[in-house]
């Protein structure tokens, strides 16, 4: 068999540099800049006003990212269930977070129809959403994580 992990002199593993957000940001920007085809001073354009909006989206996420529980369970046993007020409580962040996420759209459509067709925009919103999990994918495998295998 062949090993694929990479080595230093010394035998340790030599783990890969993850991309920061801003590097994953830049090649989504230059992805949908080439998708759309556009012209060297609407592609500046573009990518100017399309880090402004991913960093407010982005910024948004980590504000509601669920945080990590603070009482972990007995060996072998299963997380405790949440209680109502819990669950009401993630519902409602939810809605809350959702309404936030189409504020920073809707003015961000606004941003984008200065230089796109709402035809472009369209795109740029659509290619986000569907090539979000993709993207993730991609740079989870890039980084040497594996889908843990629920079949065993």
């Amino acid at each position: 068999q062949v090993m694929s992990a990479q080595h230093h002199e010394n035998g340790k593993r030599q783990s890969r540099k993850r991309m920061t957000i801003e590097q994953m940001t830049d090649m989504q920007a230059n992805k949908i800049i080439g998708d759309l085809g556009l012209d060297d001073k609407t592609a500046a354009k573009f990518k100017d006003v399309y880090k402004k909006y991913m960093k407010e989206m982005n910024d948004l996420r980590k504000e509601y990212m669920p945080k990590k529980p603070v009482v972990k369970p007995e060996e072998g046993k299963p997380f405790p269930m949440p209680t109502d007020e819990q669950v009401d409580k993630m519902m409602r962040d939810r809605f809350k977070q959702s309404r936030k996420m189409l504020d920073i759209r809707e003015k961000y459509y606004d941003e984008f129809r200065k230089f796109l067709s709402p035809k472009q925009v369209e795109k740029v919103y659509n290619k986000g959403l569907m090539n979000q999990g993709k993207f993730h994918k991609e740079m989870n495998r890039r980084a040497g994580m594996k889908k843990p295998d629920f079949k065993k």
